[in-house]
Order: C-alpha cells, then structure tokens, then sequence
C-alpha cells in the first residue's frame, strides 16, 4: 500500500469514458462520467456496517464507496443527505474495469436510479435500482425493512420485505473478480432523463473523509473506524459508525503505469505523493544539517502551496455544483485543475532539483 502512488494514471473524463464505456457494454455515457484517476489496483471490498438512524423526513441514505487520493483508496461514509429536490432519487457511484485500469463513475441525482455497477451497497442498493423508499407527492416514504428509522422521528414509513440473495462484497464491475452485471433497459434508459451532480453536503463529506488518515486503505486495511454518519460532515458527533467487518485490500496492479511509472498526470494537489525528503552523509555534518533544515523549510512552504490550491480548486468545485453546472463546465474545470496541478509538481520538482545542486560539497582542487 505505501508504494500506491506509483499505481495512479490520471486520465481525464472523455478518454476514460471511451475506453470504459466499450468494455463492459453500456454505463452511464460520457457527461457522467467526471474527471479522476484510473487506478491498476482493484478497490478494497466493501465493509459491514450498522446504518446510523434516519436523522428526520426528507433524508435519503446515501452508501458508502472506497475513493482515490494520494497514493491510496480511502472510504467514503455512508450518511443521511436532502436531495436536491422532492422527486429525486440517488445512483450511487461505482468503480468500473475501463481495460486497462479501474475507472471511477460520479452518482448523481435523478428521478430515476440509473446503473451503479450492480454493487450491492445495502440498505435498499441490492445491486439494480432501490427499495428502500419512495416519493408519493412530494413526501418520501420509508421501507423500514430495509431502513432503520424511529417511527418517532420519521412518519412516513412502510414496510416491504427484500429478498436479497446477493453475498458478494466486491466493490467494482469488470475486471479479474468484478461483478459481471449489465445495465437493464430501464437503467439505460435512466440515464436520459436530467440528472444533477452530488450537493455540497455529499462533497463535504468525500472532503472530510479524503483529509482523515484512520479512512486510508493502508491504515485500516479494508475496517474503516468510520463506516456511516447520520449526518454528512459530522465524523465526531453521536451517530457515527464504526465498521463492524473489513474488505479484503486488493494490492496486486494488474498493469503498470505509464512514462515508467512516473504519477505525473493529477488531477488535484491531494493526489500528489507526500512531500519527500532525502537524507544526506557528505561526511561534513554542518552541510547536512543544513540540508535537512532548508529541505523542511522548502518541504513546509510546498505543503502550504498545495493546501492554498486545493481550497481553492474546491471553491471552484463547490460553486458548480450550487449552479448545478453541465458536464461540460465540470471537464473544462477538471481540465484547468490537472494543469494547476501538475504545473505545481514541475515548479516543486525544480526546487527541489536547485536545492539538491546547492548541497553539493565543493570538489576538492
């Protein structure tokens, strides 16, 4: 797991979309599809976990999912999300074999449910659409049987039981082990109707995750100690839920990167590798010690450049998603990003270059 960011190819939407979408026959088309790494290792399994009580009417369970930053997958909380709007309904994202790397489809809002992979998340996403509720004029309604609401708290309720014989964990479709599943005619259909991006609480909540080591992969090896939330953000309030089972972690790629493995192609600063620093024996011990103290001075200063741009790339983010921007706004942002990004890493890479010659101990005459 520590060697994962040089497992990484970023791609950006349109050449992912291509190649996923004439491999496995038939997902959600290119608008979809949003900018993100194609990752040569598999996603962990999904974990077990209890989920938290509906904090109210109107919210709809959205589950957990395993994503991808820096080098490494790290989980997503499920949690209890407002929809956009009454009537809408959410497709979970999937990671998908898109022929030579594992490719990431964004859910999204709609009025119907769409394919997410025939990823069996639970509590109502057996795999293909979803029973755990429904709209009934702008009121939804709860199946309790497969939603753990407090008649108290949350009054539209029923009950409907779920015959689900599904008992794979695996978290992606295609590829060495995957989920062979194909989209319906009415999930193919889904996707032609309006569909609206995940709100800002949803990003909140892949923010918070992305920033929380104990969510890495390598760190709790597939048993997050933050499998759900009753409300997205909240990872320290009553409510939250610690995973009862782990995934199996997938550490085999099943291909190598380009350009000799070289992770050049992020999109954003929170998928660089970390910050590394060499150390040095010149056999003149001022001159390394102060080698070490201009490289953790240069190695904060580069921290800091990479937090000011990815705040600001959120921004950016935040604000498209409240204007409720078309796929083609958000390839054009994701597109800028990659650039910003990856001019950072070569102006990093060149400082750290100058200050390596700089060390250097004079030759002796």
């Amino acid at each position: 797991m520590r060697h994962r960011a040089n497992l990484a190819i970023s791609l950006l939407a349109t050449s992912v979309a291509l190649v996923a979408c004439s491999s496995y026959g038939g997902p959600p088309p290119d608008e979809y599809v949003t900018p993100s790494n194609a990752v040569v290792v598999a996603p962990p399994d999904l974990p077990v976990y209890e989920q938290p009580p509906c904090p109210g009417d109107g919210y709809l369970w959205t589950p957990g999912y395993w994503a991808w930053a820096g080098g490494d997958y790290y989980w997503v909380p499920g949690t209890w999300v407002e929809p956009p709007q009454p009537g809408y309904l959410w497709t979970p994202g999937y990671w998908a074999w898109g022929g030579n790397a594992y490719v990431f489809h964004e859910g999204y809002w709609g009025e119907r449910v769409g394919f997410y992979g025939g990823v069996p998340y639970g509590y109502g996403y057996s795999g293909h659409g979803y029973e755990g509720g429904r709209w009934d004029n702008g009121r939804f309604f709860y199946n309790q049987s497969a939603n753990n609401v407090n008649v108290t708290v949350v009054h539209n309720v029923y009950n409907t039981t779920i015959i689900n014989n599904t008992v794979t964990r695996v978290s992606y479709n295609g590829g060495n082990g995957g989920i062979a599943d194909r989209p319906t005619s009415d999930e193919e259909a889904a996707v032609q109707v309006r569909h609206v991006a995940p709100v800002a609480a949803q990003a909140e909540q892949m923010r918070v995750a992305r920033a929380n080591p104990q969510l890495r992969a390598a760190a709790n090896q597939g048993k997050p100690p933050i499998a759900a939330t009753t409300r997205a953000g909240a990872f320290s309030e009553n409510g939250v839920v610690a995973a009862r089972e782990g995934g199996t972690v997938h550490n085999t790629p099943v291909a190598g990167p380009p350009n000799g493995g070289r992770p050049n192609g992020f999109v954003h600063p929170n998928d660089l590798p970390p910050v590394q620093q060499a150390r040095t024996n010149t056999g003149n011990p001022q001159l390394d010690q102060r080698y070490q103290q201009d490289q953790q001075k240069l190695a904060a200063q580069q921290n800091q450049e990479r937090l000011d741009l990815q705040k600001k790339q959120d921004q950016e983010h935040q604000q498209l998603q409240q204007q409720h921007a078309d796929a083609g706004k958000i390839q054009q942002l994701e597109q800028r990003h990659q650039q910003q990004t990856q001019q950072l890493a070569q102006k990093h890479d060149k400082q750290v270059q100058t200050l390596r010659a700089h060390q250097q101990p004079p030759r002796n005459q």
